[in-house]
């Protein structure tokens, strides 16, 4: 995420290549070390105008929102001690347990944070809510009302912004159906499955204000096992974008980083053969909960895998050759 940086460079675009066209030496190869060991869940990354990279992590530490920083996309991270980004809960919320925040800094300059609260009324359920923030570490001061959230459908999560060619914004997250389903695999693979489908919602320069209805682009089917989740988006410089997502259960090894691809925002998107990372390659486990982003002509992706200390965070560039993505760890 990012301006001139992630942001603003997912304005941009980026340019599409393939393995050959990169020099090996540049990519992170053979390792499948964490760049942060702590836990560190669902993490969402951005480089700051100066260069600096943070990423934003579930609650953990003793924060709601975790806040760490880089000097480099792929080398080691640091957790800001004193920082939690999300100091002040929203009253919609218990102000326990929030999950995947995703910053931007929207049109208007104001850093804008996207996350998933539980519900005061209904803790078994999350919602996703919006803070903004003059500083890219905070304090993130949350809007009164929760930015989605049917609690009928079984709530909203893990939203993540995008901004298009066009300078329109859009946020994506995730209805959570599973969290209403009849059992099994994370709730949702007993008959009938409940859908749990992505959603875009344009939005204002803001970043927070509603632009029309949000619209379904994207839905579980019988391979993704229980659900889709954890919605990410990139656009290439030929017009095609990229849905990146998790499937499976993030409590099983079948969880994953997979893909989509469309040549339209709203879809429909063609999903890929097979997910970009899963458990066993290398010695990953449960891999999930990723964010792509532009990092100059190349993409660079985020994601969390099983680790000791809980879920560690993992960055590894992308490959993008035609319809196919290629990690290279």
């Amino acid at each position: 995420m990012k301006l001139l940086s992630i942001l603003a460079a997912a304005a941009l675009s980026f340019l599409s290549v393939s393995a050959s066209a990169i020099p090996m030496h540049t990519l992170r190869k053979g390792g499948d070390d964490p760049v942060f060991e702590n836990d560190f869940a669902d993490p969402s990354i951005f480089q700051d105008e100066d260069g600096t990279w943070y990423a934003f992590g579930t609650a953990g530490n003793d924060k709601q929102v975790q806040v760490a920083t880089g000097d480099s996309l792929y080398g080691k991270w640091s957790l800001l001690e004193n920082i939690d980004a999300l100091p002040q809960s929203a009253a919609w919320t218990t102000g326990r347990h929030t999950w995947a925040p995703d910053v931007r800094q929207a049109s208007n300059g104001k850093y804008v944070m996207y996350y998933s609260g539980e519900v005061a009324e209904d803790s078994a359920h999350h919602c996703i809510g919006a803070a903004v923030a003059d500083f890219i570490t905070g304090p993130y001061i949350p809007e009164d009302e929760p930015f989605a959230c049917n609690l009928s459908a079984g709530g909203s999560i893990d939203a993540s912004g995008f901004q298009d060619v066009d300078g329109k914004q859009y946020v994506l997250y995730k209805v959570d159906g599973n969290s209403v389903g009849h059992g099994g695999s994370c709730s949702n693979t007993k008959n009938p499955i409940v859908p749990t489908p992505i959603m875009l919602q344009e939005v204002g320069d803001d970043g927070v204000t509603k632009v029309g209805q949000p619209i379904e682009i994207f839905n579980r089917s019988d391979e993704d096992g229980p659900l889709v989740e954890a919605p990410s988006l990139l656009r290439t410089d030929n017009g095609l974008y990229i849905l990146f997502f998790s499937s499976g259960c993030y409590l099983e090894p079948s969880y994953n980083v997979n893909y989509a691809t469309s040549t339209s925002l709203t879809g429909p998107f063609q999903r890929a053969q097979r997910p970009i990372i899963k458990s066993g390659e290398y010695t990953l486990r449960a891999p999930g909960g990723a964010t792509a982003v532009h990092v100059g002509d190349k993409v660079g992706i985020a994601f969390h895998a099983d680790c000791q200390q809980g879920r560690c965070m993992h960055t590894s560039h992308a490959v993008v050759d035609g319809r196919e993505v290629r990690v290279v760890m």
